[in-house]
This record gives C-alpha cells, sequence and structure tokens, in this order.
C-alpha cells in the first residue's frame, strides 16, 4: 500500500504494540481472536490508537467526524437534547467526545437558547483526546470526565461514531460450518487462522446474522457481542436512573441489509492519515480498525435490557428533523462568504452521496418520546 510514512517515534511504538500482541499470542498457544487482537490494537494502555498519544482527528489525524464539518451538526443535535431533557433532566453523558467540539457546539446552543445542562459528564479512553476536550471546553464548568460508565443515569447519552470503534469478531463460514478467525504469526507477521466457532460465537451468529445457514462458503463477516454489551449496560444505566433516552449516531445497516450474500468480505475497515484501506495488521497502534453497526442488533440489545427504541433513521432525515434547515438560515444567504461554506458543509451531511444515507441514527430510552417532526423519518420498522 501507498500510505504516508509515520515518524521514527510512532513506528517504534507501534513495534512496541506488536511485541506485546506476539507474547499474548505465544501465551494463548500460538492465536487469539481477532476480537482480543483489535481490542489490543485500539486500547492496549500507552500503545493503542485510542489509548497512546498519536492525534486521531482533523487534519492531522486519521479521519474527520460530523462535528467537525459544521457546528450545525451540534446545533441539531442540542434540539433534540434540549427536548429529552425537559421530559427527564437536565444533564448529558457523552462517549468518546472527539476534539471536544460536539460537546461545545451542544453546550453553547443550549446556552444560547437559555437551557440548563447541570452536567456534562464525558467518558474517554483517549488520554490525547481528553487533554484537547479540557482545553476546548474549559469555558464550560459543568464538565465533567468519567472512567466508565454511571451506576445510574437520566437525561441524554451521546454517541457520535462509538459503535463502529467497538472490537468485533470477525466470522467465515466453511464448508462444515462457522469458523471463527483468531490472529497467528506467520514468518513474524500477523496472519488469521482459522478455528471452529464455539459456543458463544455460534450463539451470536444465531441472534446477528439472518439466514445465516444460506450464507456461501466462504463468507466473512463480523458479530458484535462488545457492543451489544455496550448496549445493555447503557440500558441498565439509563432503567436505574429516572427516565432519559440515548442517541447513536454511526455508519451501518439494519441485519438484513448488513449480511447480504454479496457483501462476502465482510465491512471490517482500517483508517491511517485519511487513507481508507482494508489490512488491520497495518501498523498496529498507528492505524484506527472498524466494521459498520449492526443497528438491528443493537436495538434489540437494548430492547431486551429494557429500553424502548424510539426511533431509527438516517442522517439526513435526523438532521432535517431536528430543524437543522432553520438553524442554517440564521446566517444570512444573502451573505454568500459566511453562508456558502456553511450550507456546502451541511450538503456533505445530507447528502446520500455523502453521509447522509450511510449514516444512521438509533435512539433508545424511557419514559420519554421523540418529537413528531423527528419522528417523520422513522425506519424503526425496518431494523
Amino acid at each position: 500500500m501507498s500510505l504516508p510514512a509515520p515518524t521514527s517515534d510512532a513506528l517504534a511504538a507501534s513495534h512496541a504494540l506488536q511485541q506485546r500482541i506476539a507474547a499474548e499470542i505465544a501465551a494463548a498457544g500460538g492465536a487469539i481472536p481477532f476480537e482480543r487482537f483489535m481490542e489490543l490494537a485500539l486500547y492496549a494502555p500507552g500503545l493503542g490508537y485510542y489509548s497512546g498519544g498519536a492525534a486521531k482527528l482533523g487534519r492531522d489525524g486519521d479521519f474527520t467526524t460530523a462535528p467537525e464539518i459544521t457546528p450545525l451538526f451540534g446545533a441539531a443535535l442540542a434540539q433534540v437534547a434540549a427536548a429529552i431533557m425537559a421530559q427527564s433532566a437536565p444533564r448529558i453523558l457523552e462517549f468518546g467526545a472527539g476534539t471536544g467540539k460536539l460537546a461545545r457546539d451542544i453546550l453553547s446552543e443550549l446556552a444560547r437558547a437559555g437551557v440548563a445542562v447541570e452536567q456534562y459528564a464525558i467518558v474517554e479512553l483517549s488520554g490525547e483526546l481528553r487533554a484537547r476536550q479540557e482545553l476546548a471546553l474549559a469555558a464550560f464548568p459543568q464538565v465533567v470526565w468519567l472512567d466508565g460508565f454511571p451506576d445510574a443515569f437520566a437525561g441524554v447519552a451521546i454517541g457520535n461514531e462509538v459503535l463502529d470503534a467497538m472490537p468485533v469478531s470477525l466470522v467465515s463460514k466453511g464448508p462444515d460450518g462457522w469458523c471463527e478467525l483468531h490472529v497467528g504469526l506467520a514468518d513474524g507477521r500477523f496472519a488469521f487462522v482459522e478455528r471452529a466457532a464455539g459456543a458463544a460465537a455460534l450463539a451470536q451468529i444465531a441472534a446477528q446474522v439472518p439466514e445465516a445457514d444460506a450464507l456461501p462458503v466462504g463468507y466473512v463477516s463480523e458479530i458484535h457481542g462488545v457492543a451489544c454489551a455496550f448496549m445493555r449496560t447503557l440500558a441498565r444505566t439509563l432503567e436505574a436512573g429516572a427516565g432519559g433516552a440515548a442517541i447513536l449516531l454511526d455508519y451501518g445497516f439494519p441485519a438484513h441489509e448488513y449480511y447480504l450474500g454479496q457483501r462476502a468480505a465482510g465491512t471490517l475497515m482500517c483508517h491511517y492519515r485519511h487513507h481508507a484501506h482494508a489490512d488491520p495488521f497495518y501498523l498496529p497502534g498507528l492505524q484506527d480498525i472498524t466494521a459498520h453497526v449492526d443497528f438491528t442488533a443493537m436495538a434489540l440489545a437494548a430492547q431486551d435490557a429494557g429500553l424502548d427504541v424510539l426511533g431509527y433513521m438516517n442522517q439526513a432525515a435526523f438532521l432535517l428533523g431536528a430543524g437543522v434547515g432553520e438553524l442554517l438560515l440564521r446566517t444570512d444567504p444573502a451573505d454568500a462568504m459566511a453562508y456558502l461554506p456553511q450550507a456546502n458543509a451541511l450538503h456533505k451531511l445530507l447528502s446520500p452521496a455523502e453521509m447522509g444515507e450511510l449514516f444512521k441514527v438509533l435512539v433508545v430510552g424511557k419514559g420519554v418520546a421523540l418529537a413528531p417532526a423527528l419522528l417523520a423519518g422513522d425506519r424503526s420498522h425496518r431494523l
């Protein structure tokens, strides 16, 4: 692959992580589940992609998220958050807050509207991103950082591109049944090793993959046990509170679109310095590794744990239902220098050819409801 060369310090950090992973492979007898490899590559203390010190977002990072494109994204999300907080509690909990820009845009918009936020809590695993958040949010004393889930929460929980970064298991359809892909070493390099799927993987396949038996031999895809567990914990946290909702924005599909026969190589993708590729073994610790979200599995995990599915729609429908068009018109269209950059940025978020259709929004909760304008684009029946 023709990818930008890392610095010597970054390369040394990646080599250290590779040695740590290789040692765990040796201790496990020659192979570890891909889910564990992905966990180490992303979250190994001090060395993983999210737990290390490299920049992740923006021009100097590896990818760009919606809040980095325009403040209209956060302002629209604030409208939805305000309506939910009015039915529950004036608190917000964000998972993986990136540079802090989304939190800043939400809090700025709520302050503009006169909506008080008692606390804005952030759960962040990246030390580099937390440092950037602390600088970006210094003007907001209600912001606090948590190391994990609170025991109970009421209000609005937000996860923007969080589920896609959770470790996944890779499974493949063999002539004799399903296999789980592990990671071993071949000639000093990481390589996939097939193992017969265990009971937990088979149960997850049965729960997630429609008509799994009809898929062709050689079919490879992901199952999302970690993300399902996250949804169950989120449900318990909201259930223990006094009502509220979680808004989860990410790229993905419902199960009947995710596990199509023609999607035979799965959705696993890596991001390095604004280049996308499919090799998860390239420079571990220096690249993001993601998989598309199975929104049916996420909705079922939340529902089975006691929450209601309040809405599911594409990002375009969500933002339009939240009033992003009216927010854009705060800038006078006659002022082309100010208006056109905002309109162009919003087009990227709304266009079906850009982020408008690929990105979806799942809202789950208890004791609250979404506004009719948001529900106009609801596709919960397709989950």
